[in-house]
């Protein structure tokens, strides 16, 4: 595709990085920010400067945050000891869109993948197995995807976490297997958190 100036060459490279962005869709957004006033893209560029040199990770449970703590793990109205296990932010931002939980959550940064160097060791487990040595946690609800890579992960923090006499619930499957949460529709989300199962890291034979 032929640019009549370099800078839209660049600016289309540049949105053309984000997932699921073609480089056809990249021009129209490189053409639209001409069109608007310049103002616009003044914001658009500083939000994204303050967003990857500003944002901080909350020294609990990973989640996104403006302080040391997120506003979950500082809110008194959720039930701090109730944690729900999730991949990534993007679980968190699903499970919230449901309204339907109340209690905190813990991010792994990610899910045992034996294929791709992806041990427990790369994942933000020590700091939820301390907590829940401490006696902070009552009960943790295991909200990864069904997946073999999900699966895998729940069943190792599940052995963990029962060695240490902590309760573990699992999704109720009303989520399709293999889906991911971030896909998955509110309201069948929302049923998943309330009619969640105990999870058991024994053969069902």
């Amino acid at each position: 595709m032929h640019y009549p100036s370099k800078l839209i060459e660049e600016a289309v490279d540049a949105f053309a990085r984000f997932p699921g962005i073609g480089r056809r869709t990249a021009l129209r957004m490189a053409l639209h920010l001409l069109k608007e006033d310049s103002h616009i893209a003044d914001s658009l560029a500083s939000s994204v400067t303050a967003l990857r040199h500003q944002s901080k990770f909350c020294q609990r449970c990973g989640n996104l945050a403006d302080a040391t703590l997120c506003d979950i793990c500082r809110s008194n109205v959720r039930d701090q000891s109730l944690v729900c296990v999730v991949a990534d932010l993007r679980d968190v931002i699903a499970i919230e869109s449901t309204e339907q939980y109340r209690g905190r959550y813990h991010l792994l940064n990610g899910l045992i993948t034996p294929m791709d160097g992806i041990g427990p060791e790369q994942l933000n487990i020590d700091s939820l197995l301390k907590a829940s040595e401490e006696g902070t946690v009552k009960e943790v609800i295991f909200a990864l995807s069904s997946s073999m890579e999900g699966e895998t992960t729940a069943f190792y923090l599940g052995r963990k976490l029962e060695a240490l006499g902590i309760p573990t619930t699992n999704l109720a499957r009303g989520i399709a297997l293999g889906a991911n949460l971030e896909y998955t529709d509110d309201l069948t989300l929302g049923r998943a958190i309330a009619q969640r199962t105990p999870y058991s890291t024994h053969s069902k034979d």
